[in-house]
């Protein structure tokens, strides 16, 4: 869908859309047209996207199959230690290549047909190609060079592994800026191990997910964990890094809360519960980074989330399902040099986040509560004007900057 179409379907569907980055139309979150307009021009676009992590694909031949919004992709690690990526579909009758979510192989055969691809995503031989009998097989044009699924160009940092079909995207580092690199290198500054993975389905639009994550206002209102047991609290200080042009985000919250403070009582808001942990122990956190950041959270436009809650760490991948259902990948990791005593910690730590977390069991149900609410608000708007109308780094958490930002990055791309 060119830009054209998207701005007339957009009239279609519901008002228009008011120019700045305070206001946001609530089709967005509803329409089919603008779902597969995204897999164009933001999936398939000048963005890069997490597949996986470099400790999934350690050896020759190691695979994870992954996703680009609807796309499904494979990750591979070739003969020479570099990394691979392709479509994960069969250029014959399109089925899955790799249908299995990992596993070592020397190379790929389609279930369907036998066509068989080599670790580049080359097509490399077709099943009967010449018939039986001298009867029947492909003709004498066909040339198997000239078919087989999109390749993406691959790039790591920290051991992250993201990857791109288009062209045209900048460098990985430059699409990440300076500052956000840096972030990321932070956490992921040494060889991680993965120590656990799920899939949560959530029955919301993605970028429902993808704003949540961006929200620092929510956090220390929706979740009463974090107030309660302060982990993050506005009179604590810290602050919200936003790229240039407002793609990424880092938020931070440093040192901890011992004293009370009067922030939320001033404001009658639920914060000071009487619930107490039957095992403290699940709080008891240690500085490894040596800066004081006891939570960051680290998102790329558009998918992915970088998680340090003390010291669970964590990173997130969101895909889309559908207008209204989104799974969101998560992967628990550790430090593959990490003591007995560290590793029980993450482990226990990972008790503040996913489905049942402690922490962030709310964000599984409230994107499904502003889905069910908007049902009949298609022309409305929701308002994002907290901390300002810009898209800028700001040294507050009581700010909705990098949402802002996320929504210019997506009407650039989207043409909106």
């Amino acid at each position: 869908m060119d830009s054209a179409a998207v701005h007339q379907h957009a009239e279609a569907v519901g008002s228009g859309w008011p120019p700045g980055l305070t206001r946001v139309p609530y089709w967005i979150y509803q329409d089919q047209a603008i779902l597969r307009a995204e897999q164009q021009r933001i999936f398939e676009g000048p963005a890069w996207h997490y597949l996986c992590l470099e400790a999934d694909i350690p050896n020759h031949g190691d695979y994870r199959a992954s996703f680009m919004g609807a796309m499904p992709v494979i990750a591979v690690r070739g003969e020479a230690g570099e990394i691979h990526a392709f479509e994960n579909r069969c250029a014959h009758r399109g089925a899955l290549i790799a249908f299995e979510d990992a596993g070592t192989v020397k190379e790929f055969t389609c279930a369907y047909h036998a066509w068989r691809y080599d670790l580049r995503g080359n097509l490399c031989s077709i099943a009967f190609q010449r018939g039986v009998g001298g009867k029947g097989g492909m003709p004498d044009s066909f040339r198997m060079q000239e078919h087989g699924p999109r390749k993406l160009r691959t790039a790591t940092i920290g051991g992250l592994v993201f990857a791109t079909l288009a062209a045209d995207a900048p460098e990985l580092l430059d699409y990440l800026g300076a500052e956000i690199a840096a972030r990321i290198r932070r956490v992921l500054h040494k060889p991680v191990e993965v120590i656990g993975r799920f899939i949560q389905p959530l029955p919301n639009n993605w970028k429902l997910y993808a704003e949540n994550v961006k929200d620092t206002y929510h956090a220390s209102l929706l979740h009463l964990f974090f107030t309660t047991f302060r982990i993050t609290r506005f009179s604590q200080a810290g602050g919200v890094t936003v790229s240039r042009g407002g793609a990424h985000h880092a938020s931070t919250t440093i040192g901890r809360l011992e004293a009370q403070d009067s922030v939320y009582k001033d404001e009658a808001l639920r914060s000071d519960s009487e619930f107490r942990l039957h095992d403290p122990s699940l709080l008891d956190a240690v500085d490894e980074f040596g800066d004081n950041i006891q939570l960051q959270i680290l998102t790329v436009f558009p998918s992915m989330v970088l998680q340090q809650i003390h010291n669970c760490l964590a990173v997130r991948q969101i895909v889309p399902r559908g207008v209204a259902a989104m799974d969101l990948h998560w992967t628990y990791i550790g430090f593959a040099d990490d003591t007995k005593a560290m590793r029980r910690r993450r482990l226990k730590q990972a008790n503040l986040v996913g489905p049942a977390g402690y922490v962030s069991m709310e964000d599984g149900c409230i994107g499904g509560f502003v889905q069910r609410g908007i049902a009949a608000a298609s022309e409305a708007l929701s308002v994002v004007e907290m901390g300002g109308a810009t898209a800028e780094s700001q040294p507050t958490r009581a700010t909705e900057t990098a949402v802002r930002g996320f929504w210019q990055t997506y009407r650039a791309l989207m043409g909106l």
